[in-house]
């Protein structure tokens, strides 16, 4: 079973991340979206878009998928795919599905 608090808004898991476990990095969800590859520019776009679309991750968006999520999430062109089996896990586990 997937642990959804754990889940960021792109999809990805931040438990045993390197980064994460070196301390150079809190995790998107506990940095509110503020991590250190973004600094340059800011919050991460996908975890702000996902928060003011009320959305855990962004296969649980309302406009999934959207238009804008290939160019925002551009290192994984399996993003939509990939997005929409964490959804379906999700609802799943959450009895949501039908």
């Amino acid at each position: 079973m997937t642990d959804f608090s754990q889940i960021t808004a792109c999809g990805e898991c931040c438990q045993g991340c390197e980064k994460r476990m070196k301390g150079f990095c809190r995790g998107c969800i506990e940095a509110d979206g503020y991590v250190p590859e973004w600094a340059g520019s800011g919050r991460c776009r996908v975890h702000a878009c996902a928060r003011a679309h009320g959305a855990l991750f962004c296969g649980l968006c309302q406009e999934f998928p959207c238009e804008e999520l290939p160019s925002m999430i551009h290192w994984n062109p399996d993003i939509t795919e990939h997005l929409a089996g964490l959804a379906e896990d999700y609802r799943r586990q959450k009895g949501l599905e039908g």
